[in-house]
């Protein structure tokens, strides 16, 4: 940036002529009239602004003797065109930055000129703004708000709809899900089971208190047990093999008979050891037998 010192002209002198002189150019007499000397000639203000006087860089006109002349690197300017070419504020002593096409700029246009601007008010976020991008848009800090409560939102965490943008609370309110057993929001993650939602912790064993989520599991009464806790707390055992029945893997079938249980593999001939499921079979004196064992006995 550049700043002027007091303005003035530096290369003439302007005054009341008490000696006989005549105008350089046009040759009137300049005695007791308003004249203009530069480099040692003698003019009336008349031929000095059509031979000698300055253009103005700004409007094009001559700076006439009576104008206060401000010049910058072999440019010149009245006081009165010299200003910002953007906001058009005045620059005499104040600091400015000559640009492409002979164009001033006040310093403040200067640094925002070419910056990114604000999507919430619109103006340019200089350097050293505390600044909020997201998908190539940008916002100053402050203006990075919630479409909903309005409050400053910042560099905290925050949730897109749309164009729009809520705080964690707001989208709490608004659009999340509740947990079907805390019957607070699912914010991120969470699993759903029978269309209701849960959170992933709260979704755990009744047994041991594990989550349960992505794993093998079997429901109770409403009641979720992991294989280990239904084994050894919920399933019915085998009156053969005296295991748990899990309906899991091999033996998922399950056979009962008067209050007892059998794996579809243990359901055989207590003396021949035919297998009997989905057979006719006679039951004695608590145990199985195929249809002709029992005369042998």
């Amino acid at each position: 940036l550049s700043s002027f010192p007091p303005a003035g002209p530096s290369s003439y002198t302007v005054g009341t002529m008490s000696e006989r002189f005549d105008c350089h150019y046009c040759r009137d007499p300049l005695h007791g009239k308003k004249y203009v000397q530069k480099e040692g000639r003698h003019c009336c203000v008349k031929c000095f602004e059509k031979f000698c006087a300055n253009t103005c860089i700004e409007c094009k006109k001559p700076i006439g003797a009576d104008a206060k002349e401000l010049h910058f690197k072999n440019r010149y300017w009245h006081d009165n065109c010299f200003r910002c070419f953007k906001c058009y504020t005045s620059l005499v002593n104040e600091p400015f930055m000559l640009k492409e096409n002979n164009k001033v700029w006040c310093s403040s246009c200067s640094s925002t000129e070419g910056a990114n601007k604000c999507k919430g008010c619109f103006k340019a976020i200089i350097a050293g703004d505390q600044n909020v991008e997201y998908k190539k848009s940008f916002w100053h800090k402050e203006c990075f708000t919630c479409s909903q409560c309005k409050q400053v939102i910042g560099t905290g965490s925050f949730f897109p709809k749309g164009d729009d943008i809520y705080c964690v609370s707001c989208h709490e309110h608004k659009f999340a899900k509740l947990c079907f057993k805390c019957k607070k929001a699912i914010t991120s993650g969470g699993i759903t089971y029978q269309e209701q939602p849960w959170h992933s912790e709260c979704f755990v064993c009744t047994g041991c208190s594990k989550q349960i989520g992505g794993k093998r599991f079997t429901a109770v009464d409403d009641q979720y047990y992991c294989v280990d806790c239904y084994k050894t707390f919920v399933a019915k055992k085998c009156v053969g093999c005296k295991n748990p029945i899990t309906g899991f893997g091999r033996g998922s079938t399950v056979v009962s008979h008067e209050g007892q249980s059998w794996h579809d593999y243990c359901f055989k001939c207590t003396k021949c050891s035919r297998p009997l499921a989905n057979r006719r079979f006679v039951y004695h004196n608590e145990q199985i037998y195929c249809a002709d064992c029992p005369h042998r006995l």
